[in-house]
C-alpha cells in the first residue's frame, strides 16, 4: 500500500526514521533464518518468485557448467539455505559443500538431498560462508553465492573470503538484491515518500534484505579482485512489476517465457530485482 497520501510525506519520513531506530543491527555475520525458515520456504521458494529464480538461474548454471572442466568439480554453496540448487549440482555428479548459518535451513538441505539421492555427494556445515575456509580440504572450481550478500554488514570482506577459496580458473556465481529495482518497484506501487527517505527497511521480520545493493559497486568489487565477469541477467525482470497479480499464477507459462527472453539484455536486467553475476578467476598460466 502506498505510505505518501495527501500531506503525510512529512509524517512518512518520521514514521521511517522511527522505525529504522527500533529495528535491531543485523549481525555481522549475516541474518539466522532459524526463526523464520518456514516463512521463506513458503513466501519465497513455494511462489512464482521462486520458479522464476530457479529457472532463470538454471540455465545460466547450465551454461556455466561448460566452461568449467569437464570432469566431477568441487562446488562451494555458500549460504545454500534448502539446498535447491546443490541438490541439482550433486545430482550430475559433483561433490557440494553446503554452509549456511542457520540449522534449520542446514536440516532441510540435508532432508532434501536424502530425498533426491544425492546424500553421498554432499557435505552440510552450518557456519557463516565468510568463515567457510577452515572446512575446504583444498579450493573449489565453482562458488554459489545466490541471495546473502545482501544480509551482510560487510559484503565487500565476504566476497574477498570466498574468492580466496577459489580454484584459478575457477567460477563464482553470485546473485544479490538490486537497490534499483527495489526504488522501481516502490515507484511503481507510488510510495514516493519511501522513495525520498531513502528506502529505508521498516519491519523487523521482514524478508526484505537489511543491505540491497547497487550493481556497479558489486561490479566493482569483483573486478578489483581480479576476476572476469562474463555473464549478467536480470531475475524477476517483470514479474514484480505487473499490476495484476493474479498475472503471476494465470500466466505463468508466458510470462516465464517473457523473463528468459529478456532477462540478459539491458535494460532489463539492470532492473531485476536480482542480479545474478557470473565471473572467472583468471587461471594461473594465463597470468604468464
Amino acid at each position: 500500500m502506498p505510505i505518501n497520501k495527501g500531506n503525510t510525506q512529512g509524517k512518512s519520513k518520521q514514521l521511517s526514521k522511527k522505525k529504522r531506530i527500533e529495528v535491531e543491527q543485523p549481525s555481522p555475520q549475516g541474518r539466522n533464518f532459524d526463526d523464520m525458515a518456514e516463512k521463506f520456504s513458503r513466501n519465497i521458494y513455494g511462489t512464482t518468485k521462486g520458479q522464476i529464480r530457479q529457472a532463470v538461474l538454471g540455465q545460466d548454471l547450465r551454461q556455466l557448467l561448460t566452461e568449467l572442466p569437464q570432469r566431477p568439480l568441487r562446488i562451494l554453496d555458500a549460504g545454500g539455505g534448502e539446498g535447491q540448487m546443490a541438490c541439482e549440482l550433486a545430482a550430475l555428479g559433483h561433490q557440494v559443500l553446503l554452509c549456511d548459518l542457520s540449522g534449520e535451513m542446514i536440516k532441510r538441505a540435508k532432508a532434501a538431498a536424502a530425498e533426491k539421492g544425492v546424500s553421498d555427494n554432499m557435505q552440510f556445515v552450518q557456519c557463516p560462508a565468510q568463515d567457510v575456509a577452515q572446512y575446504l580440504e583444498q579450493p573449489v572450481d565453482l562458488i554459489l553465492f545466490h541471495a546473502v550478500i545482501e544480509w551482510l554488514a560487510e559484503p565487500q570482506q565476504a566476497l574477498q573470503a570466498l574468492n580466496d577459496c577459489l580454484l584459478p580458473g575457477g567460477a563464482i556465481s553470485l546473485m544479490f538484491y538490486n537497490v534499483n529495482g527495489l526504488l522501481m518497484r516502490h515507484m511503481v506501487l507510488g510510495n514516493f515518500g519511501h522513495v525520498e527517505a531513502g528506502l529505508p527497511k521498516i519491519k523487523k521480520s521482514s524478508l526484505l534484505p537489511d543491505y540491497p545493493l547497487e550493481p556497479n559497486q558489486v561490479y566493482q568489487w569483483l573486478e578489483e579482485m581480479g576476476l572476469q565477469i562474463t555473464g549478467k541477467t536480470g531475475v524477476r525482470v517483470f514479474h514484480d512489476y505487473l499490476r495484476n497479480r493474479q498475472q503471476h499464477k494465470q500466466d505463468f507459462d508466458e510470462l516465464l517465457a517473457l523473463e528468459q527472453r529478456y532477462c540478459r539484455q539491458e535494460p532489463f536486467v539492470s532492473l531485476g530485482r536480482y542480479i545474478h553475476v557470473m565471473a572467472h578467476k583468471p587461471d594461473r598460466k594465463d597470468e604468464l
